[in-house]
């Protein structure tokens, strides 16, 4: 992902119904009880953890028992360390009480909630990428010193890659064309980090590289579950012909859900854009535009897949007085410059979404040359029986003026070389007339249409007629 280029913009619960969410995850709600728990009489070590003594006490707090139960405890201690909920006051002594913070998880903002969560959220996502266990233990030499070597572990490559696949996860979260709230596979979303772009069949070696990902990312994905990032179903353990071996990428689709399914949670899909916004990332949140100018909505939603641009200008518009906003969108929509087509496009689909009440803004602007069509269509469609039919001229600015905006939303696709093909053979003079309109995307989108037209008398026709149009344009 560049951080430059937007992602697709998200839709995000509200933040009460997300810290309600966020105090109900297992791990951040042990926390909050051991710091309840914790009194004069608790003891921790060097690091702040606690001391193995009090495992069992804390572990019987929790309602925690079996194997596990001393390192369950263990970690939502270390999270309570973390987040301000527990305070270590004298490191010699190794005594703690409450922290500042455990009075936000009652009388706090669902912001401040949140951000307790998103520091326990960093805490788990540091433990993520940590070796197993029993590899540290292999690597250790004598006198207890970890030769990092013999681990072959990158501690900031190990958290590159995990923030690369939750990065992934996200894309494929907010994508019109993904999952949406659906689960992926884990082995899609392993190859997504390992397989090359290009590559047709992927090699041995990189299908081996794609499963060696997939364990990986199911211990870590068995780690951030009870965080609440996620919704998680592991690899299903009796793929596992011997212990020592990992299971190859499914072959088809019948079996890929028994190779883990995973999906981010709605307060997955708050956290990691949070961390995205501040990596520099642009990961917008429908609602986002809400209170700022129709320009800065036109231009946004420019950007933006279909259905999260109407959704935007749906809350958009929930804000405004339909007449108001209409001539709001209205004057935003115009200009000459390369942007200009898609904004009258976007403003377009706005107007859709507005009432009979916004029609005085529409016949205000019959005369004008940049939205006299839109406006001759939008009443039309309207019902309105008085609407002056447009000059021919008109007709062929607003074809020039949507296909231009067609090709910048979507570039070379079906529909438009659809709606080429249609116009080239309703309108036998078509290219005669179109080189002459003054519109400045004129030659590109007379060039667009030689690329996109089967005939190749007419695609030549079009080029021709790009060529006159440039250089009546003086270039």
């Amino acid at each position: 992902m560049s951080d430059s280029s937007p992602l697709p913009p998200v839709r995000l619960h509200s933040e009460a119904e997300l810290a309600r969410d966020a105090l109900a995850t297992p791990l951040l709600s042990r926390a909050v009880r051991l710091a309840r728990w914790a009194g004069p009489d608790t003891r921790v070590g060097a690091g702040g953890e606690l001391v193995e003594e009090q495992l069992p006490a804390a572990a019987a707090e929790l309602g925690l028992d079996g194997g596990d139960a001393a390192a369950y405890a263990s970690e939502a201690w270390r999270v309570a360390v973390d987040t301000g909920l527990v305070e270590v006051v004298d490191e010699e002594e190794g005594t703690v009480t409450a922290g500042a913070d455990l009075a936000l998880v009652l009388s706090g903002a669902p912001q401040d909630v949140l951000g307790l969560w998103l520091g326990a959220l960093e805490t788990v996502l540091a433990d993520a990428s940590v070796p197993d266990l029993d590899d540290i233990v292999e690597a250790m030499g004598e006198g207890g010193e970890i030769d990092f070597s013999e681990l072959d572990w990158d501690p900031e490559a190990e958290a590159e890659f995990l923030d690369g696949v939750l990065g992934n996860l996200y894309l494929l979260t907010s994508s019109e064309d993904g999952p949406g709230d659906g689960p992926v596979p884990l082995p899609a979303l392993a190859a997504s980090m390992i397989v090359p772009d290009d590559m047709g069949e992927p090699t041995n070696d990189v299908l081996e590289q794609v499963s060696d990902a997939m364990m990986r990312l199911d211990d870590q994905f068995r780690l951030l579950e009870p965080i609440g990032l996620v919704d998680f179903q592991p690899v299903d353990e009796a793929l596992m012909a011997d212990a020592d071996e990992e299971p190859a990428a499914p072959v088809d689709d019948t079996d890929v859900s028994r190779y883990g399914m995973v999906r981010l949670t709605p307060l997955g899909v708050y956290g990691i854009r949070a961390r995205l916004l501040e990596a520099g990332f642009a990961a917008p949140a429908v609602g986002d535009l809400a209170d700022k100018g129709a320009d800065v909505l036109l231009d946004s939603t420019s950007a933006f897949p279909p259905a999260a641009a109407q959704a935007e200008t749906e809350q958009w518009l929930d804000r405004r007085e339909p007449l108001a906003a209409a001539r709001e969108l209205l004057a935003a929509a115009k200009g000459a410059d390369a942007e200009a087509p898609l904004r009258r496009l976007r403003c377009q689909q706005a107007l859709s979404l507005v009432g009979a009440e916004a029609s005085p803004a529409l016949r205000d602007v019959l005369d004008d040359a940049e939205l006299g069509g839109l406006a001759r269509v939008w009443l039309t469609e309207q019902g309105a029986s008085d609407v002056p039919p447009p000059s021919e001229g008109m007709v062929f600015w607003l074809t020039v003026d949507t296909i231009a905006a067609q090709l910048a939303a979507e570039g070379n696709s079906a529909e438009l070389q659809a709606l080429v093909e249609g116009l080239a053979a309703q309108h036998g003079g078509f290219f005669a007339a179109a080189w002459r309109v003054d519109h400045p995307a004129t030659p590109d989108v007379l060039e667009a249409m030689g690329r996109l037209h089967p005939d190749k008398r007419v695609a030549k026709e079009a080029r021709k007629a790009a060529f006159k149009a440039r250089s009546q344009q003086g270039g």
